[in-house]
């Protein structure tokens, strides 16, 4: 029989808020998702290739995911100048993904392919630009990440910062690769 006593493990607000945010734009991409596809199945429907520049930068976000799960792990072994430099490097390769991401969309702009265009056309814009905003969000928290522990340094006791950071950063990283591989195979 369990002490009524023994304290039960409480996960922290910070990280419950993180886990409430990523459940509601889960959904939010989820609507989306089964809109194209509704939408899709209705015909007029315009077929286009999507840029290389979208593959190049998947490979900058899942590079990114593996940077940080670095980082977080020297943070808690306490190496805080290897965790500093792998959350820079996260950062520029996020930073790296968002370019080739607006290179990409300028690649479609090319093509004659529009945000206001055909339906086709419009969810892959909207959907992967509101992808795009949800990276910047973490671009800018991770550069403040960065430039705190740069100035205040590295407090290797509490890593609830850096883990809330990192599981927002895997989010968008498997949410990119989840909207990339349905635009691949919705084409």
């Amino acid at each position: 029989m369990e002490n009524s006593m023994t304290p039960k493990k409480k996960i922290h607000p910070h990280k419950f808020a993180m886990w409430v945010a990523i459940g509601s734009i889960s959904m939010m991409f989820a609507g989306l998702t089964s809109a194209y596809i509704v939408r899709h199945a209705q015909g007029n429907w315009v077929y286009y290739a999507l840029p290389s520049l979208f593959t190049y930068s998947t490979f900058c976000i899942v590079a990114s995911s593996l940077t940080m799960i670095m980082a977080l792990r020297s943070f808690k072994k306490g190496m805080v100048a290897r965790s500093q430099n792998m959350i820079l490097v996260t950062l520029l390769l996020g930073i790296a993904f968002g370019i080739l991401q607006y290179m990409g969309f300028k690649a479609l702009y090319a093509q004659d392919i529009r945000v206001d265009g055909n339906p086709s056309e419009s969810f892959l814009f909207i959907i992967a630009g509101l992808h795009l905003l949800h990276i910047l969000g973490g671009i800018v928290a991770l550069f403040i990440v960065f430039i705190r522990n740069k100035i205040k340094g590295l407090n290797n006791k509490n890593a609830t910062g850096l883990e809330v950071i990192a599981s927002y950063w895997h989010f968008v990283d498997l949410l990119w690769i989840y909207l990339f591989s349905f635009f691949l195979l919705n084409q």
